[in-house]
């Protein structure tokens, strides 16, 4: 066949088709591609927004001057990258926030508008932090069997990331615990102060590590996270809490921290600046990275919006751990900057809960202007770099 009678030929079945109406119209190829997810970021900046899609469902949206009318556009024209949502095994609220569904919901959109997913296990029904790390009530009845309890750490990794791989996202981390200082799951996994060395780790390091593999499992090149508080003295005596938790068994394959600045603590007897704050942070960065042969990530970090040398104080961070290179910390995500001051979540006003009063957070990095919430530019003006 010669090639004037296929150019021919292939002409007129295009032409048929398009007449017949079978080409697709280039918007609808538009929005049937799903776009790839981001798991690789040079330098990540970003934000813990799990309170977003409550907010959004009680009428809230978010806006900026650059024309952002979505969370996720705003804080991308605020210079971020990246984006953190916490998983609790059963949420209080009749609405599932922060469960396995919310979180599938909000990683889609973060991977539809181009942002690197980070999530964050804390293993149980409510925040987990250094002085709480309260088993979830499904798990109640065997809390303090350490067997069964890696057991339902497993399985509960492998169901939301399984969950999340049905759904098209690839995240770029994922946390183990969020804050355990003194272990995660109690009293199971908890840490035994009364023993010495890495004795002392032996029950919380099989907890931890059952979620560390359950990731492997599901996403074997997600990088996975073992996260502490308190940045400023996380590196003394050359950083003996991740030593003894590597001694003991423990793996991961980035150390997280959180950083606050701004809140009250004492150095030799006198109130803290943010600049010493910031230094002693800094350093323990580097401490860890060197010790460990591993990237730092500070997952959480705040400063006091009312404060005049708030923007200044985070701007100076993240430009100095930054300049440490990639290879020494990761990136650098604000905690909840999307409240304004005043809003609360449904559960803080929740009977018997642990959160039941508490106040609005402070630290937040949005102003509101009735239901419309805008971001605090010499706050997240820091993160444009």
């Amino acid at each position: 066949m010669n090639r004037v009678l296929i150019y021919f030929l292939s002409f007129s079945l295009l032409a048929l088709t398009a007449a017949c109406g079978h080409e697709k119209d280039p918007v609808e190829d538009v929005e049937d591609v799903t776009p790839d997810p981001v798991t690789n970021v040079s330098f990540a900046k970003g934000a813990d927004i799990s309170w977003a899609s409550e907010m959004e469902r009680g009428g809230i949206s978010f806006k900026d001057d650059k024309g952002g009318s979505d969370i996720f556009q705003v804080l991308k024209n605020s210079g971020m990258n990246s984006v953190r949502f916490r998983v609790w095994v059963n949420p209080y609220d009749q609405n599932g926030w922060s469960g396995q569904d919310d979180v599938v919901n909000m990683a889609k959109r973060a991977r539809n508008a181009g942002m690197a997913i980070m999530i964050d296990f804390h293993y149980s029904d409510i925040f987990a932090d250094p002085g709480r790390q309260t088993s979830p009530s499904s798990w109640a009845s065997y809390s303090k069997d350490v067997s069964k309890v890696a057991s339902a750490v497993s399985s509960h990794t492998v169901t939301v990331l399984n969950a999340l791989k049905s759904a098209g996202v690839v995240p770029a981390w994922v946390q183990v615990g969020n804050e355990t200082d003194n272990g995660m799951v109690w009293d199971a996994g908890k840490i035994d102060w009364n023993k010495s060395g890495s004795a002392r780790y032996s029950d919380y390091v099989k907890v931890s590590n059952a979620g560390y593999d359950a990731v492997k499992q599901v996403f074997p090149s997600a990088p996975v996270i073992v996260h502490i508080s308190d940045a400023y003295k996380a590196g003394d005596y050359d950083g003996w809490f991740f030593k003894e938790f590597k001694e003991a068994g423990g793996k991961f394959d980035i150390i997280g921290l959180s950083h606050y600045p701004m809140t009250d603590v004492k150095i030799d007897g006198q109130k803290a600046t943010w600049q010493q704050l910031n230094s002693k942070a800094i350093s323990s960065i580097k401490t860890l990275a060197a010790k460990n042969s591993c990237k730092v990530m500070v997952c959480e970090v705040g400063v006091r919006p009312t404060s005049s040398e708030a923007g200044a104080c985070l701007k100076s961070f993240i430009d100095s751990v930054k300049g440490l290179g990639s290879n020494v910390c990761a990136g650098v995500l604000y905690w909840e900057p999307e409240v304004d001051g005043k809003w609360k979540p449904a559960i803080y006003s929740k009977a018997g809960l642990v959160c039941n009063g508490w106040n609005a957070y402070d630290m937040g990095a949005f102003t509101s202007s009735g239901s419309v919430f805008s971001p605090v530019t010499s706050i997240l003006g820091a993160f444009s770099n």
